[in-house]
């Protein structure tokens, strides 16, 4: 299926007869970079599928009532987030037995996951990372790995992009200790 851009793809949705075929272009055009996305959020492989379906799931409930006040992208990746750190909330109330932070859990399912191929350089900046409160994760991940620019990750995040260069600024900082340290 041939990559089409957003506005074709919101005109396809808008009819009744090539609604599926919106949803098909749209998938094929997000779902790496969304998964990704998700995955740099909740670390798990299965827990990233499980929030790209669930993204997918509320992309295809909500697109009718999508305003084009935002681009496209930007709507769908306001999503994703909100629904991986959804999973999140959910994993750290279901671990108030647990003495360790959501964070350690996440960092252990890192060593161990059969997926991750990076070395121990790239593993100690991941675990690095996960020691970041969970807003400067974020915005580390989008500015480190995805170089998305500061006025999109403002749309996504909803915040003003001096509080989101503040955020890296100090995100860099700690990994920086961090790995300095180690």
């Amino acid at each position: 299926m041939a990559q089409i851009d957003d506005k074709t793809i919101l005109e396809l949705f808008r009819e009744e007869k090539t609604r599926n075929t919106a949803l098909g272009h749209l998938i094929t055009k997000y779902q790496q970079r969304l998964y990704w996305h998700i995955r740099k959020i909740v670390i798990s492989h299965d827990d990233s599928d499980d929030v790209l379906q669930n993204t997918f799931i509320k992309i295809w409930k909500g697109l009718g009532n999508f305003k084009e006040e935002s681009q496209l992208y930007t709507w769908i990746y306001r999503i994703a987030t909100n629904e991986a750190l959804t999973l999140l909330r959910q994993k750290e109330k279901k671990n108030t037995t647990s003495i360790h932070p959501i964070e350690y859990e996440l960092s252990k399912n890192l060593e161990s996951d059969n997926y991750f191929s990076g070395d121990e350089i790239q593993l100690k900046l991941q675990q690095a990372i996960l020691t970041l409160p969970e807003k400067q994760r974020i915005v580390f991940n989008m500015r480190y790995y995805d170089e998305t620019p500061y006025e999109e990750m403002s749309q996504i995040l909803e915040t003003s992009v001096g509080a989101l260069k503040a955020s890296y600024h100090i995100a860099a900082k700690k990994i920086e200790e961090i790995l300095v340290g180690a």
